[in-house]
């Protein structure tokens, strides 16, 4: 198949239509962790929100450049070199943000290493539709390509360090210090994004797949403003310190490396499931591969890609979408979710876990 063509991102499964912007912010007070002699650290910012009507040209969800640098990086000949800036998204482009003041919770995204922000859109999208303001963070060098607005397109400097002791450490610390300076850009007295004024601050959380899900504990024990956090699919990194994290957390993954005492199975969920003192829950998808938490495994079947999922890619963000949602319809609006306290029989798939402690 000619790569990007007929690609598409399912719609959202909410009532408000969707805006989508982009932001870069420069945070002045720290030097790039990744890139010696540079003394501030640029972020591009995805931002997606319940919006006014328009029939105006989508959010583009990546750039040429940046598909390239993806799909290059990766391998990946069978589509074209800009199949994934040809994804077509459902969020208009630059639309004004509709809410009330404050009326807003903000969810901050965090995406795999070497991903860029846009491959979490298909969840972003959902969120917003059910008004959520949903950011999606680029962490700079992080990623095999992140473009910015003067044409600069940064690449995946991260990896060509020595990945020895601590490299996990310094991934997710330097992640807990951005999602911090986002909440500081969006929630502050100068906010970055004219719609800044619709998000309420006090209801703040976080979700991240692979080290962005090992960053979202990183960040609650940094910041007390992150009121609740998800893990898809990612080993965590930062130690839990022994009084533990009370704020409510999600361990989401696939079961076959993250059943607890599983053949190959990821030991850090156990050890930290000890040290989660408040509300959690630990869910496991069958048949869900690493790419299955984000929209690439959906994109793959739509390309005719192979990455060795059972589940088909459509199937796995309809079942992250609907948990995730259901996490911070319950701990950021106060609304209790069944679908949290046992199996369901829409999503036999999914089943919980309950380790020891």
């Amino acid at each position: 198949m000619i790569g990007g063509m007929g690609t598409y991102l399912p719609e959202p499964t909410g009532p408000s239509p969707v805006g989508s912007t982009s932001v870069h912010l420069t945070d002045a007070s720290r030097p790039d962790p990744w890139a010696a002699g540079v003394n501030a650290r640029e972020l591009m910012v995805s931002l997606w929100y319940p919006a006014v009507p328009s029939d105006g040209p989508r959010a583009r969800y990546m750039t040429p450049a940046e598909s390239e640098l993806q799909l290059t990086s990766r391998g990946i000949t069978g589509v074209t070199p800009d199949a994934l800036s040809t994804v077509r998204t459902n969020a208009a482009a630059d639309v004004r943000p509709a809410g009330s003041a404050r009326g807003l919770p903000l969810v901050v995204l965090s995406p795999g290493f070497t991903n860029p922000r846009g491959t979490l859109t298909g969840l972003a999208e959902d969120l917003a539709s059910h008004g959520y303001v949903v950011a999606g963070i680029d962490h700079t060098y992080e990623s095999f390509g992140t473009a910015f607005p003067d044409g600069r397109v940064t690449t995946c400097r991260a990896r060509e360090g020595p990945r020895g002791r601590g490299f996990w450490e310094k991934v997710v610390a330097g992640r807990a210090a951005d999602v911090g300076f986002v909440l500081d850009e969006l929630t502050g007295a100068h906010p970055a994004w004219p719609g800044a004024g619709l998000i309420d601050p006090s209801r703040t959380a976080m979700a991240g797949h692979s080290a962005g899900g090992a960053a979202a504990i990183a960040a609650m024990l940094a910041d007390s403003r992150i009121r609740a956090g998800i893990d898809m699919d990612g080993a965590t990194a930062a130690p839990i310190p022994d009084h533990g994290l009370s704020r409510p957390f999600l361990f989401l993954g696939k079961r076959s490396n993250y059943t607890p005492g599983g053949e190959g199975a990821v030991t850090t969920w156990e050890r930290d499931w000890e040290l989660l003192t408040g509300w959690k829950r630990w869910l496991l998808v069958a048949g869900a591969v690493h790419a299955s938490f984000t929209d690439l495994a959906l994109l793959a079947d739509q390309t005719g890609l192979d990455i060795g999922a059972a589940l088909p890619g459509t199937r796995s963000l309809t079942i992250t979408r609907a948990y995730v949602r259901a996490f911070f319809d319950q701990h950021l609006r106060g609304t209790p979710q069944a679908l949290l306290d046992q199996p369901s029989p829409r999503y036999p798939e999914v089943t919980f876990c309950s380790p020891r402690g």
